[in-house]
């Protein structure tokens, strides 16, 4: 199976078949349906600014949340004062990349600690600031705006438009990060993420990567935050809680770190798992969220995206290795003649 994927054409199917999929279950899915897929796809973006900084640069970041709480609101500002859209879509990702570039050259030189505590400070301190901020942020009341509505001239609802917009600004999203940590500066990072020592010893500045994966985490914080107005389109200090934040890093974990597959797992358990645990028992919400925490970590360390690779390995013959023959097959008889023809060794040497 795992051949036949790396087939081109095969590749190139499967992505035809996704495209057209895409296109075609918005105009057939209800009204929620469409809805939930929007808000999957937003925190499946969110998820993956997290993987960025954490999964692939080795960071430990607790305050993405506040990144998509500024690219919240820079839209709904932008929107409510008749901004031009796409100078709102860049202020909102603009405005977040600044802010996380300015916290990056501060914490950067730090400690795995200290930069937990710094990252844990911006939604603790952010969501009274919000507050405080009423001119721009609308206070406690917050802001609402429907920017996203869909044109006359599609003839599409408004749930439809919203999908198709934010789907597409996901797709861009996935693929350019995707590009980034699998190029250069993927491989630049991961040796800094292994060990500093060693990427100084080869000319690379665990500093600057570790401050370049934090901007690109806080940018694509700002993205989700332009997402989730154009389906929400509504933001409050409530969206800065650090709650949400913790619950970014519980979706990365269970969905997979360093993963674009557990980034989208992660959209879907962020969206999913506190609604069930919340219908389950609204009193043991934390509780059950963090057993299902655990559970995953304890059986699948990897996440839920490791789940296939698990699977392939029970399958396979205990000794062999991935892609590897059989030792009983490697041995075929052209191997056996030309291994016949060999001088032996001395048994002296």
């Amino acid at each position: 199976m795992s051949n036949l994927l790396k087939k081109p054409a095969v590749r190139w199917g499967a992505l035809v078949v996704l495209v057209a999929l895409a296109v075609v279950l918005p105009l057939m899915l209800p009204e929620v349906a469409n809805d939930t897929i929007a808000r999957i796809c937003v925190f499946a973006v969110a998820v993956l600014g997290l993987n960025v900084v954490m999964g692939y640069g080795g960071q430990v970041s607790l305050g993405q949340i506040f990144f998509l709480g500024l690219g919240s609101y820079v839209t709904a500002y932008g929107a409510t004062h008749d901004w031009n859209i796409v100078l709102t879509f860049l202020a909102a990702l603009v405005l977040p990349a600044i802010a996380g570039l300015v916290i990056a050259l501060a914490a950067a030189r730090l400690g795995g600690l200290a930069i937990a505590m710094v990252t844990i400070a911006l939604p603790i301190v952010g969501l009274p600031l919000a507050r405080r901020l009423d001119h721009w942020t609308g206070g406690s009341q917050g802001l609402s705006s429907r920017f996203s509505d869909a044109p006359e001239w599609t003839g599409l609802y408004h749930d439809q438009w919203q999908l198709y917009l934010v789907l597409v600004i996901a797709v861009v999203t996935f693929v350019l990060v995707r590009n980034f940590v699998r190029g250069k500066f993927g491989r630049a990072l991961a040796i800094v993420k292994e060990n500093e020592a060693v990427a100084s010893s080869m000319g690379i500045s665990p500093y600057w990567y570790k401050v370049l994966s934090f901007t690109i985490a806080s940018l694509v914080g700002g993205i989700s935050g332009f997402m989730y107005m154009s389906v929400v389109q509504y933001t409050s200090p409530e969206t800065l809680a650090f709650h949400h934040s913790i619950t970014l890093l519980a979706a990365m974990v269970v969905g997979g770190s360093a993963t674009l597959a557990g980034s989208v797992i992660g959209g879907v358990y962020f969206v999913f798992v506190p609604v069930l645990t919340n219908a389950i028992n609204p009193n043991l919400t934390a509780m059950l969220q963090g057993a299902i925490l655990l559970l995953v970590l304890f059986l699948l360390p990897g996440g839920l995206a490791s789940l296939p690779h698990r699977i392939a390995g029970l399958r396979r013959p205990s000794g062999s290795r991935p892609g590897a023959p059989h030792r009983e097959e490697a041995a075929t008889p052209a191997a056996q003649k030309a291994a016949s023809k060999q001088p032996t060794r001395k048994a002296d040497q």
